[in-house]
């Protein structure tokens, strides 16, 4: 039994709380520049409490009429692309290492092991090695600007196959039997067994994988030539063209925290089945 130390829960909720505060405190600026004008942001010091611009702000960023220096693409559109992009990365990633890691458990195939560290050792390749090869075919294929473009490169995944196989081993070798002998065949085995216990697993590579492409920046940034395609992490950098006066940091600012929600929505709604993922990859 842990022995209880009041001086000691008293020092770690201390921590956490710090910990907290240094982590909110940037959003809290970011929430309070993006309701008031960019002349006041620019104030030495810069405001600290809400202004009343909030509304206007927004509507601005989402509209496309920010008057910076930069980029005034709107924004709706721009989070249309990253949500398209997130969720085309997400699935695509899933189904393809689920039938991956189904391929290499539970078919007998010449050269499976080699095939398998294969996929593996692309986990030690720096996406940079692969950003000019996989330009070149994607410029040879008519795909810049375009969603096949931004998503078809990331799809695959060494880590997701990796960590389905690990699970589908410890799968009872009696329920493979068990299916065989209900006459189910390998996709139905796959369908109708597989999929139902990887539920939690697929639910935390779900969360994974949403978050990573929503935050693309490096490959959005070389695919897309237009401002109709910018992802929204690639639209507020193109919003930052100058000095400070010469950007609209309310309307950067807006973004930024618009750009926030959607992966803290994912987490926040899968958040038990995200952490029971986990739990049940590890046992």
């Amino acid at each position: 039994m842990v022995e209880r130390r009041p001086a000691l829960g008293i020092l770690a909720h201390a921590v956490m709380l710090l910990g907290v505060l240094i982590v909110a405190f940037p959003l809290y600026i970011a929430f309070i520049a993006s309701t008031h004008t960019s002349q006041a942001i620019l104030q030495v010091p810069m405001p600290l409490s809400p202004g009343g611009h909030f509304w206007e702000n927004y509507a601005a960023a989402l509209n496309g009429h920010g008057g910076g220096a930069g980029s005034n693409a709107p924004v709706a559109r721009m989070m249309w692309v990253s949500l398209v992009t997130a969720l085309v990365i997400t699935f695509g990633k899933i189904a393809i290492s689920l039938l991956s890691a189904f391929a290499l458990v539970y078919f007998r195939f010449p050269l499976r092991g080699l095939v398998f560290w294969a996929i593996f050792v692309t986990l030690m390749l720096p996406v940079e090695v692969r950003i000019s090869p996989t330009y070149k075919v994607v410029s040879d294929l008519g795909l810049l600007n375009t969603y096949a473009g931004l998503t078809v490169p990331l799809i695959a995944s060494a880590t997701a196959t990796f960590l389905f196989r690990q699970f589908f081993l410890t799968v009872p070798d009696e329920l493979v039997e068990a299916a065989r002998i209900d006459g189910a065949g390998p996709m139905r085995f796959f369908k109708d067994i597989l999929l139902p216990l990887s539920k939690t697993s697929i639910a935390a590579l779900f969360v994974i994988q949403f978050i990573y492409g929503w935050n693309q920046y490096l490959w959005p940034l070389i695919a897309t030539t237009g401002e109709q395609m910018y992802p929204v992490v690639v639209g507020i950098r193109m919003m930052i063209a100058g000095g400070d006066s010469g950007n609209e940091w309310n309307i950067v600012m807006a973004t930024a925290i618009m750009a926030m929600l959607p992966p803290a929505a994912v987490v926040i709604l899968m958040q038990r089945w995200f952490v029971k993922g986990l739990v049940d990859t590890e046992k």
